[in-house]
C-alpha cells in the first residue's frame, strides 16, 4: 500500500499569495472604472436636470444671473452654464467634469442642453 505524501501548508500559501497579488490591481481598477461610470451616470443626470430648471426659469422671464444660480444649485458649483436664444427659443447648455476615482485624471466633460420657447408675449 503506497501512502500520499501530506500538503504542507507552508508551500501552498506561497501560490496563493502570488495569486492574490496578480488580481489585485485587476480587481482595484475594475472597481475604479465601475465607480468613474457610476460618478457620469450621477453628472449627467445632475446636468440635465440644471439645464431644464434653467431654461424653464428662462422662459418664465428670469434673468441669466438668476438662471446661473438655479443651475448652480441644481447641478453643482463647478457647472457652468452658457445661456443663448435664437428668435423665440431659449437654450441653456450646462457642462462639467465628470468627478470619481478616475475624473482627475480622464479630461471627461459632459454636457446637457435644454431648449424651450419664451412664455413672454412679444
Amino acid at each position: 500500500m503506497s501512502r500520499v505524501p501530506a500538503v504542507h501548508p507552508s508551500r501552498s500559501s506561497g501560490a496563493v499569495t502570488a495569486e492574490f497579488a496578480v488580481t489585485l490591481p485587476a480587481v482595484l481598477l475594475l472597481l475604479a472604472l465601475l465607480l468613474s461610470a457610476a460618478a457620469a451616470g450621477v453628472t449627467q443626470v445632475r446636468l440635465e436636470e440644471g439645464a431644464r430648471a434653467g431654461a424653464r426659469a428662462l422662459a418664465r422671464g428670469e434673468d441669466r444671473a438668476a438662471v446661473q444660480d438655479i443651475v448652480a444649485r441644481l447641478s453643482g458649483n463647478s457647472a457652468s452654464a452658457v445661456v443663448s436664444a435664437d428668435g423665440g427659443w431659449l437654450t441653456v447648455t450646462v457642462t462639467d467634469r465628470v468627478g470619481g476615482p478616475l475624473g482627475a485624471s480622464i479630461p471627461w466633460t459632459l454636457t446637457a442642453r435644454a431648449t424651450t420657447r419664451s412664455e413672454l408675449a412679444g
